[in-house]
């Protein structure tokens, strides 16, 4: 067949050999070694990580913003109008809070001698006096039917970032209101304070299962299937460690972990993908393993290469915001797309080697070459027919595309203006639920 020996002839015809080649082939040939270097890596890295790596914090300023500069002036002017503002909320559905002054008095009192709080200020007017009406019903700190009201704390820290044991004196500020029938909590960065850790373990099981099934079916083997998400968890985890590292030198935001794993767990998987699916259709044109691998490297190489690069770039550009902790998540997210750059071009082509041609051994369907042409005759499929309309016509499609983006973005950003125009300012309480 003209086609098939065209394309026998292109795989033995000698090729000039470049670094992601030889990398590719030294690492499947010496699998041992490198997964040995990287399970001790990762084993060095979580060593030191636990040992000398820092927390993560959203205690942080914005230098150069005006809501900084803002809070620099009241700190020096009105230091009591200043600080990190909180809430605690009060609720009665029985009788107007006005029926419990004292209690909400003692609660004030007790919470302005907490430790870093810097005022509290009662919802309620002062003895004697009736406050004017309101220029609408429900604002302010009181409602129209005095049931529902918020103390306004403000703390000389972030709130967020005391220890949880600090609520302990919260709660007993609190009591004689909880013990008069007043529903209390918490809103704001202390409520923050007060809401436990979320577990992400469900969702990541649950995304991990989603992932398997799809490259399941989508490889028709277990093992190929399974090899990306290892391989990205791996890299993951030693990005992750070296977050943790950096973070004993500089302060990165509470979610910075998160976002780093999100990436980095994405573009891993995707990662090695692309060198999978090369290396399973090197294999079937009968290359050998090595070979197979080493020519994966040097074609899907590149464009994980690229891609990765391309990433940190875009990750880099967060700096331009002037905002430290901003251009910091992009820098967290971008050591995990570095370890997992370097694992998809050492780590998966070692693992292909491992497992040879038993790659595919373990299969749910028989397995299918990604490139193979279709036979003389043959209808093409629909995506086949699809991308050969976009080469014939690529000014029409990028246009169409530009069109629809444009129009989405548009769309998008009227809403966002519109919601925040007419959204009412609430108050979520300790438990997440809106109170006021």
């Amino acid at each position: 067949m003209p086609s098939s020996q065209a394309r026998t002839g292109t795989d033995t015809a000698p090729r000039r050999r470049g670094a992601l080649r030889s990398t590719g082939e030294w690492c499947a040939r010496h699998f041992v070694t490198v997964l040995v270097l990287w399970v001790a890596a990762l084993a060095g890295l979580q060593v030191l990580q636990h040992a000398y790596g820092g927390d993560y914090s959203d205690d942080f300023s914005l230098p150069g913003t005006q809501s900084q500069d803002g809070l620099d002036v009241l700190k020096a002017h009105a230091p009591q109008a200043g600080g990190y503002s909180a809430q605690v909320v009060l609720h009665d559905p029985d009788k107007p809070l006005t029926s419990v002054s004292d209690q909400v008095a003692t609660a004030v009192t007790d919470l302005q001698k907490l430790p870093d709080v810097l005022s509290a200020q009662s919802p309620l007017p002062s003895s004697g006096s009736t406050p004017p009406p309101p220029p609408d019903p429900n604002t302010g700190p009181l409602s129209t039917d005095q049931k529902t009201a918020y103390i306004t704390v403000r703390f000389s820290v972030q709130p967020s970032t005391l220890d949880p044991s600090y609520l302990d004196g919260v709660d007993d500020a609190v009591q004689p209101l909880r013990s008069a029938g007043v529903t209390v909590e918490y809103g704001g960065s202390l409520g923050e304070l007060a809401r436990p850790e979320p577990s992400d373990r469900t969702s990541e099981a649950i995304g991990f299962g989603v992932a398997i099934v799809v490259l399941l079916i989508g490889f028709g083997s277990l093992l190929a299937a399974v090899l990306p998400l290892v391989t990205a968890l791996i890299c993951a985890l030693c990005g992750l460690a070296l977050l943790g590292l950096l973070a004993a030198a500089a302060t990165f935001a509470t979610v910075s972990p998160t976002l780093a794993t999100m990436i980095g767990i994405g573009v891993g998987i995707d990662y090695a993908l692309f060198l999978v699916t090369r290396h399973r259709q090197n294999l079937v044109d009968g290359q050998d393993p090595v070979t197979a691998a080493g020519n994966a490297a040097a074609t899907s190489g590149h464009a994980v290469l690229l891609s990765g690069c391309t990433v940190i770039i875009a990750l880099s550009g967060l700096w331009v915001s002037g905002i430290g902790f901003i251009g910091k998540l992009g820098l967290a997210a971008a050591v995990t797309v570095v370890t997992a750059v370097a694992g998809a071009l050492t780590l998966v082509p070692a693992v292909l080697g491992l497992l040879g041609r038993r790659i595919d051994r373990v299969r749910v369907r028989r397995p299918v070459a990604e490139t193979v042409p279709a036979p003389e005759g043959a209808e093409p499929g629909g995506w086949h027919r699809y991308a050969q309309r976009v080469e014939r016509r690529p000014w029409w499609f990028l246009a169409g595309g530009v069109v629809v983006l444009a129009v989405l973005s548009f769309r998008c950003s009227s809403s966002s203006s519109v919601t925040s125009a007419t959204a009412p300012t609430r108050s979520r309480s300790r438990t997440g639920a809106p109170t006021t």
